[in-house]
């Protein structure tokens, strides 16, 4: 069991064994057989889910997901990690739809971290749904069907005739009804359904999905409860602080260790060796104190000698100098080319452009922790984590490799995340933790970051530039585009995460000339995925271009793209079939022109605006998520810039939680406009934006007003914590054009004398 303090409060797993244990207790309710099945890999079910096609599943189990207790409490078990997104009260909602249970009956809860009945378990891509839609409605559907055949072998009647609704079970004929509750017992003890038998309910039938519900950890996060890993409180834990290189590669050669030990609280200070890895553990000096005071103090005291011969010497200065000395050629490596591109610039109207989007960090609300206690045991030394990660599988098999021990003696507690955003699909800060209690001896530590350590340590959105040239024909028809992409990479092979062009980047496979060429850049500092990641800078380079391209042709803008849209689309043997039609990678034309027309339709576009505001337009496929944006913008002598209402319409499938979608697309928008300011850049290695200070996120007063609407489509649903973020700022940027003539080229605008 958890050795967490009083655990009254504590919306934590418990772990397998004891789950294991609750769920076969006799007369202890419903509590369906967990059978089990072989793991499967986080990667596997991403890349089936991105590719549009269906994920492998997990076992069949619903009572993996589903408890019903003889007094009616109905306990559903959320599989993946919350980050404020809302997927736990989104699984909790297709669970009950499933069951027919009655939403004030319901406690939803965070499932024990096991791969072999849940498979994977993350947070990231906005695959939740797309990856558990099925599992989780043939679990509900599957203990509702067990229910039904309990009470119809109580009745002696047709299973058939039985209906269900708010938790209970109805025979209509003989005027018979059941509480779940009433049910527990008896339906325990039915065989397991057959899970392609189960009937599960179209999307008139719901009653629950598509209507607004507050989050189930709602209040208690507005009282303060203890959910999240900052929270943590273990019998004898001490706090960690962890010194690392400010340039990535850097190595602790040696240290004031016996003056920072004499320090008051101080426990234990030592160089850690580290594996050399920036997602396992770097070279650095742990501090252990009796709190975080004590930690943080000492840490400031701390004088480090590094070894830094083999350390990052990556500059932005020089980047930049790098990327404009090649924009006027093409890239070193042909993505693709479609058509006589160079002879369809020299026949058309051409426009030339290059584009440059900074460095961002994550800054996450609840900077990196984790509390991992190393156990050593004549019998066999063991790991205990508790951690807020949006990859909790991977961070228990990291922190095994490091501290070397096999997984199976590695227990993984999942809590709520303060922010993620793709910072915490990285487990850095887990197998630090691991690899500091095991060196101090064995005693439980929580290892904290301070926000210096957490936005010069990150995993940051890459850089870069992009090199466009486009043509249109004398009618103002698009007819050509050239995109050379100038991105960043770790190994000299492949693009750093969310650096790399797509060859099927919009509009490639809708023009006649197409061409897409790539540099990449040597970067040693390390990147990683941010909100909606490679789609949050390439929506602003592309579909800013797009409007340059709308007005060269003096063309609608929403006009222009929907002609594009309604190209012919060429076939690509290279590009496996999409949801959208072959060589579409997902991206349906159809689709994307119904969120166009009904964003122009909502936002009033093109109607006469108060004197100097203007719309800007902008749309972007990403994440299986079809979105258009109308941005309503002023701008003041001072170049300040107001964004008065946002118009953001979606497609995504059926709506889980419309309070939960409508808060989503709300966050991207509220990110994204922060992040028009914002840039990290590097100079010799070394981060030089380290807090707030320098990094000026946007306040309450960026607000604009938010209408946001849906297509529900009966596709599949698709995830929603990262599609509405990519339109945000071309959107804006395009109004800001619209406004005063100035074409803003450079992420953050800061660099082009605009200010938030």
């Amino acid at each position: 069991m958890s050795t967490v303090l009083d655990t009254s409060n504590v919306d934590l797993p418990i772990d397998r064994r004891s789950f294991l244990k609750l769920a076969g207790t006799v007369g202890g309710g419903l509590v369906l057989g967990l059978f089990g099945g072989l793991p499967f890999a986080d990667a596997q079910q991403a890349t089936a889910a991105r590719a549009g096609g269906p994920p492998p599943a997990p076992p069949f189990a619903p009572g993996a997901y589903v408890r019903i207790a003889p007094d009616g409490r109905i306990t559903l078990l959320s599989k993946n990690p919350e980050i404020g997104q809302g997927i736990k009260t989104a699984f909790g909602l297709i669970l009950a739809e499933e069951l027919d249970a009655k939403w004030t009956d319901v406690t939803v809860d965070q499932s024990p971290i096991d791969a072999k009945t849940y498979g994977a378990q993350f947070a990231g891509g906005s695959l939740s749904i797309p990856m558990n839609w099925n599992v989780l409605r043939q679990a509900g559907a599957g203990a509702r069907a067990m229910l039904v055949a309990a009470a119809a072998k109580e009745w002696g009647v047709p299973a058939g005739e039985i209906t269900t609704s708010d938790s209970v079970v109805t025979h209509a004929a003989s005027n018979r009804s059941l509480g779940y509750g009433e049910l527990a017992d008896r339906a325990a003890r039915m065989p397991l359904p057959d899970p392609t038998q189960l009937q599960l309910k179209s999307r008139a039938n719901y009653k629950l999905l598509g209507r607004r519900f507050n989050g189930v950890d709602n209040a208690r996060i507005v009282t303060g409860q203890p959910l999240f890993g900052i929270d943590i409180q273990v019998p004898g834990m001490l706090v960690a602080a962890f010194e690392k290189c400010p340039a990535t590669g850097g190595k602790a050669v040696s240290a004031n260790l016996d003056e920072i030990k004499a320090l008051p609280g101080v426990k234990d200070a030592f160089i850690v060796q580290g594996t050399g890895k920036p997602t396992e553990v770097m070279s650095g000096v742990a501090i252990v104190a009796r709190n975080t005071w004590s930690a943080f103090a000492a840490k400031r005291q701390l004088k480090v000698t590094w070894d830094e011969s083999s350390a990052s010497k990556d500059s932005w200065s020089q980047f930049v100098t790098k990327a404009k000395s090649l924009s006027a050629q093409q890239g070193a490596v042909t993505l693709k080319t479609v058509g006589d591109v160079d002879k369809a610039f020299a026949a058309g109207r051409s426009v030339a452009a290059f584009y440059t989007f900074g460095f961002v960090t994550h800054a996450t609300l609840e900077p990196q922790n984790c509390t991992a206690w190393y156990k050593k045991d004549p019998g066999g030394d063991s790991l205990e984590i508790w951690a807020p990660s949006q990859t909790p599988g991977s961070g228990l098999a990291i922190a095994a490799g490091v501290v070397g021990l096999p997984p199976d003696k590695v227990t993984m507690h999942q809590t709520r995340i303060g922010g993620g955003f793709g910072r915490r699909l990285m487990n850095d800060y887990v197998a630090e933790a691991a690899q500091i209690s095991k060196q101090a001896g064995g005693v439980p530590i929580k290892l904290m970051y301070t926000r210096e350590d957490d936005m010069t340590h990150d995993f940051y959105r890459v850089g870069g530039f992009n090199s466009l040239q486009g043509a249109v024909d004398a009618q103002g028809k698009l007819i050509a585009w050239s995109s050379h992409s100038m991105t960043f990479t770790g190994d000299g092979k492949v693009p750093v995460g969310g650096g790399g062009l797509s060859p099927n980047e919009f509009p490639a496979q809708y023009l006649p000339h197409y061409r897409a060429t790539q540099t990449l850049l040597p970067l040693a500092i390390p990147c990683g995925p941010m909100r909606a990641p490679g789609s949050n800078t390439m929506a602003f380079v592309m579909q800013s271009f797009m409007h340059e391209m709308a007005v060269a042709a003096k063309r609608d803008h929403a006009e222009f793209m929907l002609e594009v849209m309604a190209n012919p689309r060429l076939q690509d043997p290279e590009t496996p079939p999409g949801p959208g039609g072959p060589g579409m990678g997902g991206l349906n034309p159809d689709r994307a022109a119904q969120v166009i027309r009904m964003v122009v339709e909502k936002s009033g576009w093109g109607r006469r605006l108060p004197a100097g505001r203007a719309h800007g337009l902008a749309f972007y496929f990403s994440h299986q998520g079809h979105f258009a944006e109308v941005a309503e913008v002023s701008v003041d002598r001072r170049k300040k810039i107001t964004v008065h209402r946002m118009t953001i319409v979606g497609d995504i499938g059926p709506i889980v939680n419309l309070s939960g979608a409508e808060a989503q697309c709300q966050g991207c928008m509220v990110d994204a406009i922060s992040t028009l300011g914002l840039e990290v850049t590097m100079e010799n290695g070394r981060i030089q934006q380290k807090n707030f200070d320098h990094y000026p996120i946007g306040r309450m007063p960026i607000t604009p007003q938010v209408d946001v609407h849906f297509v529900e489509s009966d596709y599949p649903p698709t995830g929603l914590g990262e599609p509405a973020l990519p339109p945000v700022a071309p959107a804006i940027c395009n109004a800001i054009f619209t406004l005063t003539g100035h074409r803003i080229r450079t992420l953050p605008i800061t660099r082009e004398g605009f200010t938030i």
